[in-house]
């Protein structure tokens, strides 16, 4: 277990999301040459919303720093674990531990985890693997990696390379503060009602990934007392992650705008009404970022005091502050 886990008080409850996070990203000097992959904007942008709980597969499971180099052979899908030099065999020592970490993760609660890309343990994909002639390709995923998601299925997981991507950071940390909303609401309660509430606020950003995905949970909750709390809750989570892995798209988001806009349509003033249908196109065409239609839709909910928009995840998923929905 990291120094960082370790020393955190397990009494004191936190409202961030934890979150995993490879050390070496973190800035801990863990890497086989003794330095660090430090990622600023996960530490110091992101870092100011979720506690991260780090992890050094190599150094956890009793490497040294400094240490050779390592990287995996043979079969993708049961690669082996080798120093690059001296062809050490470390894969039997890597597995164990990782057997007894992710194991130990569940204590934690995580709302995701980000990966560091190409490390043999913890690239989440693409990592680079030699054949039997030395020859490498990027087929392979980290042994860390691989089992933790083979052991918490419906976490999202991404690497810190993929985040650059505008789209992909964006739906990444959606997901993270979605999952602690459910557990937080729903988990936590372990009532239908609370389910019923929960989903209730969703909808407008349930309908923003996937309108099928969506329509089947409002089936499922509209008839959730026919069903047994587990295998109620089970379903609806998986459902939950299952839409949200779908990313929103412009046309997605400008129909739910649409939507919002119903809401609207015995207050707003014709003149009102035909600003709000010029941004919602003009962002569905890429003009402007997301984040013009919906201040705009925000501030009507305010003016005309409309309470079921207010409590609209839709509005508001993640906190403004990281300025996700401001590429266009």
């Amino acid at each position: 277990m990291s120094p960082a886990s370790a020393k955190r008080d397990r009494s004191e409850a936190t409202d961030k999301p934890r979150v995993g996070l490879s050390a070496c990203l973190a800035g801990e000097k863990v890497r086989y040459d003794g330095g660090h992959k430090h990622d600023r904007f996960l530490t110091d942008t992101l870092g100011k919303f979720v506690e991260w709980i780090t992890v050094c597969p190599e150094v956890e499971c009793g490497l040294p720093v400094p240490r050779e180099s390592m990287h995996l052979e043979g079969d993708p899908e049961a690669p082996r674990l080798v120093t690059s030099r001296t062809h050490v065999d470390q894969t039997d020592r890597m597995l164990a531990w990782t057997q007894r970490r992710v194991k130990a993760l569940e204590a934690e609660d995580l709302a995701g985890f980000v990966f560091k890309s190409g490390s043999p343990s913890s690239g989440m994909e693409r990592v680079k693997i030699f054949d039997g002639n030395g020859v490498p390709r990027k087929a392979a995923v980290g042994l860390f990696a691989r089992a933790f998601m083979d052991h918490f299925p419906l976490l999202p997981v991404e690497d810190e390379g993929r985040l650059h991507d505008d789209l992909i950071r964006e739906n990444f940390i959606e997901r993270i503060f979605c999952i602690k909303r459910y557990r937080d609401t729903v988990r936590a309660a372990g009532t239908r009602g609370a389910l019923v509430a929960f989903h209730t606020a969703q909808k407008l950003q349930l309908m923003a990934h996937s309108p099928k995905i969506a329509a089947e949970m409002g089936k499922l909750v509209a008839h959730a007392k026919e069903q047994r709390p587990a295998e109620l809750f089970a379903e609806y989570e998986r459902l939950l992650v299952s839409a949200l892995n779908l990313h929103a798209t412009p046309g997605k988001n400008a129909n739910v705008l649409m939507h919002a806009l119903g809401y609207f349509k015995k207050d707003l003033s014709p003149a009102e009404k035909e600003e709000m249908l010029e941004v919602i196109e003009d962002y569905r065409r890429e003009l402007v970022p997301l984040v013009v239609p919906v201040t705009l839709i925000r501030h009507y909910v305010r003016k005309y005091e409309q309470p079921y928009l207010r409590e609209q995840t839709f509005l508001s998923p993640h906190p403004m502050e990281l300025k996700l929905r401001n590429h266009a």
